[in-house]
């Protein structure tokens, strides 16, 4: 028997704003778009007490999935490739733009502007049927899982684009510095492993990335003959040398996006002790990213050299990383920098640098 039924109104709203609630919180405590369809997916059977949850986003042809989700049970299965709709049920509820209600079957299309997925929820066995009360709940909850899926798709669409920018000032950096003096390719990489053994949140982690890529974007500016100068920099060469970190942060200070990455190019070549620049912060008031790139940055300068700079093998290098913990970088970082070191040094990472 369906108990439901025979639920009053205050319980049936109760239960109802309960379930809207849970989806709110989720959505907006989710930031990447795998793993809100995942969640939202396990959310759903939950509150319908379902077998199985099937969420599907589709390409603008309607005709292939590009992302699903199926929660079934403690099971969850993700697809990311292009697929075909093939399954009768998923191609019904595309082709007609409404909602299906079968016995233990509950289907609803993901509609903003057009269609852009459907979610379809199960039940097995002797449980009840889904009523229109299950039907009511499920259009509520689509609603807001569409508003958290289209936020998350625009903020990946704005991502490309800043990405592309990103890719293109990198680009001109190339152009006008000397390859002497740029980073290797792995560099971001390694930025990126040392902040994830850390255990930094996504977020943190892509500005870490953005962050690499345009650390040195100050040196645009330098005279060229001070940046292919093979000899010793002399006091008035340091002192313009030493103001790369802060032009880099005007020149993109003006891409409101970058916001959180600008500390870090501001601020990653001060040291641990105080004594870096521009402004000699000292420890936790260095930002975190910008310390994490200070260890990345001076493992590369001893690793691959620099014109002015003999190559370091790089087991000297790590043993001047050790050296300096404490003193010139984040011991917490240097840790962090040990493990990540241990685990690409047979890898392509290191096959360019002097052995």
């Amino acid at each position: 028997m369906n108990t439901k039924n025979y639920l009053t109104p205050t319980k049936r709203y109760k239960t109802l704003v309960s379930a809207v609630h849970s989806i709110y919180r989720l959505v907006n405590s989710t930031f990447e778009l795998k793993e809100l369809i995942c969640r939202l997916s396990r959310l759903v059977c939950q509150i319908f007490s379902a077998d199985s949850c099937m969420i599907v986003l589709l390409d603008p042809t309607k005709k292939y999935s590009i992302l699903r989700c199926q929660t079934q049970g403690s099971r969850r299965i993700m697809h990311d490739k292009k697929c075909i709709i093939s399954v009768r049920v998923e191609k019904k509820i595309v082709k007609n733009l409404s909602s299906i209600r079968r016995d233990n079957l509950l289907g609803m299309p993901l509609v903003s502007e057009d269609i852009m997925g459907m979610i379809v929820v199960k039940r097995c066995g002797e449980k009840p049927a889904f009523d229109r009360s299950d039907h009511q709940l499920l259009v509520t909850l689509a609603e807001q899982a569409i508003i958290g899926i289209r936020n998350l798709q625009l903020y990946e669409e704005q991502q490309k684009i800043v990405l592309g920018s990103i890719k293109s000032l990198v680009t001109l950096l190339d152009i006008r510095v000397p390859q002497e003096y740029t980073h290797s390719p792995y560099f971001s990489k390694l930025v990126v492993a040392i902040g994830q053994q850390m255990h930094l949140d996504p977020k943190q982690i892509e500005s870490l990335k953005y962050a690499s890529l345009l650390h040195d974007a100050g040196k645009i500016d330098i005279p060229l003959q001070i940046l292919t100068k093979t000899t010793k920099l002399t006091p008035h060469e340091y002192r313009i040398i030493k103001k790369h970190p802060v032009r880099g942060a005007q020149i993109l200070r003006h891409l409101q996006i970058l916001k959180p990455v600008i500390p870090m190019i501001m601020h990653h070549h001060e040291k641990f002790n105080g004594t870096g620049y521009p402004s000699r912060l000292k420890k936790e008031q260095i930002p975190q990213g910008a310390r994490v790139m200070a260890v990345a940055d001076a493992f590369e300068a001893m690793v691959y050299g620099r014109p002015y700079r003999e190559r370091m093998n790089i087991a000297d290098a790590i043993k001047e990383i050790k050296k300096k913990s404490g003193k010139q970088f984040d011991p917490k970082v240097v840790e962090a920098f040990l493990k990540v070191i241990k685990k690409v040094r047979s890898k392509n990472y290191l096959k360019n640098t002097a052995q």
